[in-house]
């Protein structure tokens, strides 16, 4: 049999942050990077994983035999999950040699471990026939970061790196499911993605805390998801202990924000969805509390460009991307001045990704 080839590109989430896990609502779009996989076929039961990405000091070359799956804590351990999940499902009839080449930055809020699965799981069901749908495939790689590799996602990613299409959001709720897709005007918009070159890890413990101190929430206001509330019920929020009533608080709010982007995307009002983007950054910065000073200098050097309509932290923070909205056109420029200036203030080396 030939060799399959597949793709999944990553994403960048316009806003909507840590309520996936919460049942709550997002509005992702594709980026143009992307991770490559090519597979092929073996007569034995052992996978041969290779990445030409450099991951610090992570073995670039792994090996492992189906069925004995165990966490190795590198980038190897998001196919072992895979397979190992897939399992449940449709047992591979056999092992194989997998080549990886990705331009998703890995720890850059855009998703590189769901361009990863995504690109791995629509290989093997090419290769081996297996009857999943797109929506299966991101289900088993959600499981395979929860309950394998332990980073206790929602299914935004997967979903996003799945579906997700160019010049175009995706608003999704992640509880149902359901999702529409509404047009970027690029004649009143472009976007801009800028790395900070701070690494941020998924399944470090501030992620996984964030979503505990969550579902401490709903246990103790006797709710099954943050989904639940609205910001009409803040105030029973005020019996909880403080940090729980300021996590809460930006879940419900970013929740209402989502709504209110995908209506000023629908509009075309760049100014209002503007202004969404900066009250969803205050909101992660002071009751998330996942932004960080170099975050927050990339969202302050963007407010003081007059392009510029929005910008926010992306992802899960502590470190990775910012993503800005910015009068059309004006995406290059700007994104240059406001890396030269973080680099000069930060001695760090942020990248452009996305500059339309």
């Amino acid at each position: 049999m030939k060799d399959v080839l597949a793709e999944a590109h990553g994403r960048v989430n316009l806003i909507g942050e840590h309520t996936d896990y919460n049942g709550g609502w997002v509005l992702p779009t594709s980026i143009p990077q992307k991770t490559e996989v090519r597979l092929s076929l073996r007569e034995d039961q052992e996978v041969h994983a290779r990445s030409s990405q450099q991951d610090g000091h992570r073995t670039r070359e792994r090996t492992y035999i189906l069925g004995r799956e165990a966490p190795t804590h590198s980038w190897v351990d998001y196919i072992q999950g895979v397979t190992k999940i897939l399992a449940e499902k449709a047992p591979l009839p056999s092992g194989f040699n997998l080549s990886v080449n990705s331009t998703v930055p890995i720890g850059s809020g855009l998703s590189s471990s769901a361009a990863l699965e995504m690109s791995v799981l629509k290989a093997l069901r090419e290769m081996f026939s297996l009857p999943l749908s797109d929506l299966d495939l991101a289900l088993i790689g959600r499981r395979a970061e929860n309950d394998f590799v332990g980073a206790k996602v929602g299914i935004m990613d997967q979903m996003a790196c799945m579906l997700a299409q160019s010049g175009e959001a995706l608003f999704l709720d992640t509880k149902t499911l359901f999702y529409e897709r509404i047009p970027l005007p690029k004649e009143h918009v472009s976007l801009v993605v800028i790395y900070s070159g701070l690494v941020h890890q998924h399944a470090g413990g501030d992620y996984n805390q964030r979503r505990q101190e969550c579902e401490e929430v709903c246990r103790l206001l006797g709710v099954a998801e943050l989904r639940e509330l609205e910001v009409k019920d803040l105030p029973r929020l005020d019996p909880l202990p403080e940090k729980l009533k300021r996590r809460a608080r930006h879940v419900i709010t970013e929740n209402q924000r989502v709504h209110q982007a995908a209506a000023a995307l629908r509009g075309k009002d760049m100014k209002r969805l503007g202004q969404l983007f900066y009250e969803s950054h205050e909101s992660m910065a002071r009751d998330f509390e996942i932004s960080i000073p170099q975050i927050d200098l990339l969202v302050d050097l963007l407010r003081q460009q007059p392009e510029v309509y929005g910008a926010r932290l992306t992802g899960g923070g502590f470190g990775g991307s910012i993503v800005a909205v910015v009068r059309p056109g004006g995406g290059a420029e700007v994104a240059e001045r406001v890396v030269q200036e973080y680099n000069r203030q930060t001695k760090l080396t942020a990248t452009i990704l996305v500059k339309e």
